[in-house]
């Protein structure tokens, strides 16, 4: 694992990060804020990462993957309360409230995005 800076991947996240503000504050619907703004937070967590250490792709990825499925197994088991967060706004925002199934796919499916788009990033460095 080598420290390096990576202006790709710090926009990208700068990018990701605001539209994830914009869903979380402009979003009450039933879909996007759900289950766009899980897809698109593995994929945020993913560009901070790659942005200041050159760890290879699927070492990465299936960190930040391992990383929001322990998240979200947290919330099965109520962490929250048992710290005494409960009411902590922060805590909430950080680790959620509330244990869902299609939080995992979602999750899978935007670390499935980071490995395709770089898998097609590494094909057209070659060609």
């Amino acid at each position: 694992m080598k420290s390096r800076f990576s202006k790709w991947y710090f926009l990208s996240a700068i990018l990701l990060f605001t539209v994830e503000f914009i869903i979380g504050a402009d979003f009450h619907d039933t879909i996007v804020r759900p289950y766009g703004g899980d897809f698109l937070v593995v994929i945020l967590i993913y560009c901070i990462i790659k942005s200041f250490v050159n760890m290879p792709p699927v070492t990465t990825a299936l960190a930040v993957l391992m990383l929001s499925y322990i998240v979200e197994i947290s919330q099965y088991f109520h962490l929250i309360k048992l710290l005494g967060l409960q009411h902590s706004n922060l805590a909430k925002i950080l680790l959620g409230t509330s244990f869902s199934f299609t939080d995992i796919l979602a999750y899978t499916l935007g670390i499935i995005t980071v490995l395709i788009v770089e898998q097609l990033k590494n094909s057209l460095k070659n060609f």
